[in-house]
């Protein structure tokens, strides 16, 4: 039997995932980190989530607050509310941990947590990307995963209006 309760367990607040995190610390577990809107689940989120994953024992994902996706993506954004994309997010087996920030980056997470690899897709650099020097300092790395082309919650949104 499938536990679904499970899933919600997986949504933490900053304080009890520094908890759970120290938990995971003292089994020599690693940490990978990555972070984002994930407004609209697609192909591109579940390749780059799986490559996150591959790079530590555990994953945790950073997920903007309605606010602080409004603020990046415009008014009409979030389409799914912060509880329904974490819930989202949560029910992916990939995924360890789900925690929601209000800020505009996640730097403050990244600095709470100090993940042993910090992954970002995209077209950036290692300079451009925030937490970056913090988790280098740490003795972590930065790894940056392709964007799969063709697939973007824009475009989804997009694709949605034409049809109606």
């Amino acid at each position: 039997m499938k536990q679904i309760n499970a899933i919600g367990n997986k949504i933490y607040t900053l304080p009890a995932l520094l908890a759970t995190i120290l938990g995971w610390r003292i089994k020599g577990q690693t940490i990978a980190f990555t972070n984002g809107c994930f407004d609209i689940l697609h192909e591109g989120h579940i390749f780059s989530l799986s490559q996150a994953a591959k790079e530590a024992d555990l994953l945790i994902v950073g997920i903007n607050s309605d606010a602080s996706t409004k603020r990046l993506k415009g008014d009409e954004r979030p389409v799914n509310n912060q509880q329904s994309r974490a819930l989202i997010m949560a029910s992916l087996a990939i995924v360890d941990a789900v925690v929601i920030f209000e800020e505009d980056t996640p730097l403050n997470l990244i600095e709470n947590i100090l993940p042993d690899v910090l992954v970002k897709g995209g077209d950036y650099t290692i300079a451009q990307i925030v937490g970056a020097e913090e988790v280098i300092a740490n003795g972590g790395k930065v790894v940056i995963n392709p964007i799969v082309q063709g697939f973007s919650t824009t475009g989804i949104i997009e694709k949605i209006r034409k049809l109606g």
